[in-house]
């Protein structure tokens, strides 16, 4: 930048015949900024005083003036603040409403844009243009298109979120350095629908160098990075996801993953139950060819047990979401940190002296109930089980019916894994400003579409953040249209998905190799010795030491000295 011409002071007053006209059409900053006459500077003596025993005083329209000995009263020179600018400022000026840096609109998930009464769109943060990636003809440096992305381009920055994340899951790349050799995979076929991120694609990294070939799609409409989804792409994965997908989006996708021709899956990898649905009910002939399922979400495990129940289940099952590893390390630390962060980033709130009901004490909710607990909130539990209730109320929450509370709460926030917790009534009834957000897999626990009528307005605040306001001008915060709070607002804790990941691989490994006849058609926990490789493989990290059995000791307490050390029936 050129130093302003003349030398002068560019914060000196201008003399009178150099003073700026008064504001007029076409005036004020902006066009001063771009006139030529701008680039004026004053002269030095214009700051000299003619009486030293002038006084100041305001002038009625935001001047100075000079008040005389004698009272007379003369307006003061006024300051002209020079505004330094490039040189092309004005043509940038003239650019900046462009499709460069905006945020793109995709189609809202289950109302059309064009309704006025239905969020506006869902955004995505990253994309460059609103092409449906659908509508996009993308390949790969290999050639391939056989993938469906936002865009493939960001492959460069994808790839370092994953190497990022290689670093805090140490038990993956132990066992995908360790098994490599023997490819306990080879010949597997994984279709899988999870979140996409970039601790998933270390999973998925793994699976293929374990000797697996994997097609993946997402299990949330906003969870996918589009950054790691393009990178898995590169790197030669078929992976159909982006974030903002609509309803139809989806199930495209899905179907993408499983509907090939020359390729069938063998074992499925599901989060939420959507993709073995899927497959029920479009082609349920290629169980015939699927050795098992692996599962991690409580929605998914109910849809597998009610298969079960119903005799419909042809394939056996791992239930991973109540395996030890899953329900005590990544439904309650990783819920205890994310929390915080979904709503902070989504809301930019203070959590001390703020009311919050938590509608569900499992591990999710008591993960979300300390964290809010240690920030100073005042926090109410809802709970059915008389046993969970127990330990709200040990633990110094209040339990109560969120009837009895939801005129007064700041938030509220969902994880029981049922569908209208909180039903049209609980939300007519919030008070003004209140968060509502769901921190539960499923999008059914907050009645979202009993939102989606005429006399309501959604109003975009900002990504994943809507106002969704009454007649009467109370409004309510609903974050990310009820869907997975963390996941879709935030990011989880790397470690902690370490350990959920690799409970995943082993399962898989599990299954595809066990002989016939060891698993029915029915639903399975994850076997206790293979919980307890799983977090052996991640106590190096904090170079801790296991104490070893002696002989006499196994002896004593009829335990092999290598494990497994507790029952099945051990609650930790």
């Amino acid at each position: 930048m050129a130093p302003p011409a003349g030398g002068g002071d560019p914060e000196a007053p201008a003399p009178a015949a150099e003073r700026p006209p008064a504001p007029g059409p076409g005036s004020g900053p902006a066009a001063a900024a771009l006139s030529p006459a701008a680039g004026k500077v004053p002269q030095a003596s214009a700051m000299k005083r003619s009486d030293p025993h002038h006084q100041h005083q305001r002038h009625r329209d935001g001047g100075e003036a000079l008040v005389s000995p004698d009272g007379t009263v003369t307006e003061a020179p006024r300051t002209v603040k020079k505004q330094i600018q490039f040189a092309d400022q004005k043509q940038e000026f003239n650019k900046r409403p462009t499709k460069i840096g905006r945020r793109s609109l995709s189609r809202s998930i289950s109302q059309s844009s064009t309704d006025s009464y239905s969020s506006a769109a869902s955004y995505t943060d990253s994309s460059d243009d609103e092409t449906s990636p659908r509508d996009k003809q993308q390949k790969n440096s290999k050639g391939s298109s056989d993938f469906c992305v936002k865009n493939i381009k960001q492959a460069e920055f994808g790839r370092r979120e994953i190497e990022i994340a290689e670093q805090e899951m140490p038990a993956l790349m132990a066992l995908r350095k360790r098994a490599q050799g023997e490819k306990p995979l080879a010949g597997a076929k994984i279709v899988g629908c999870t979140h996409i991120t970039a601790q998933t694609a270390v999973l998925m990294e793994t699976l293929g160098a374990l000797g697996a070939q994997c097609r993946w799609a997402a299990c949330n409409i906003y969870s996918t990075l589009n950054e790691v989804a393009a990178a898995l792409a590169e790197s030669g994965f078929p992976v159909f996801a982006w974030k903002g997908e609509s309803e139809d989006d989806f199930w495209w996708c899905i179907d993408r993953c499983v509907n090939v021709e020359g390729w069938q899956p063998n074992m499925i990898l599901d989060d939420g139950g959507d993709l073995t649905h899927w497959i029920y009910k479009k082609y349920p002939n290629m169980f015939k060819k699927i050795k098992g399922i692996v599962e991690e979400s409580v929605t998914g495990v109910h849809r597998l047990y009610q298969l079960s129940k119903a005799g419909k289940l042809c394939v056996p099952a791992m239930n991973v979401n109540d395996s030890v590893t899953k329900q005590k390390f990544d439904n309650l630390y990783c819920c205890r940190e994310s929390i915080l962060d979904g709503l902070k980033r989504t809301t930019d709130m203070m959590f001390g002296g703020k009311q919050v009901v938590v509608c569900g004490y499992g591990e999710v909710g008591k993960g979300c109930c300390a964290a809010l607990k240690a920030m100073g909130s005042i926090v109410y539990v809802t709970e059915i089980d008389p046993i969970c209730a127990l330990q709200a109320c040990m633990d110094g929450f209040r339990l109560v019916k969120l009837n009895e509370v939801i005129r007064q709460v700041d938030i509220v926030i969902t994880c029981t894994g049922n569908k209208n917790v909180v039903t049209r009534e609980h939300l007519d009834r919030m008070k003004n400003s209140c968060i509502v957000c769901n921190m539960g897999h499923s999008n059914t626990e907050i009645d979202v579409a009993s939102l989606r009528t005429p006399e309501l307005t959604w109003e975009r605040v900002r990504s994943q953040v809507d106002h969704v306001i009454w007649p009467d001008g109370k409004r309510i915060v609903l974050l990310a249209e009820g869907r997975l709070l963390n996941l879709s607002c935030s990011t989880v804790p790397t470690f902690v998905l370490s350990i959920t990941a690799t409970t995943q691989a082993l399962a898989l490994i599990e299954l595809y190799n066990a002989p016939e006849g060891r698993y029915k058609q029915d639903v399975y926990l994850l076997p206790k010795k293979m919980d307890e490789y799983v977090a052996s493989l991640h106590l190096p990290t904090f170079d801790a030491h296991l104490t070893e059995l002696t002989d006499e000791q196994a002896k004593y307490l009829g335990l092999n000295k290598n494990g497994p050390f507790k029952p099945n029936y051990y609650r930790y």
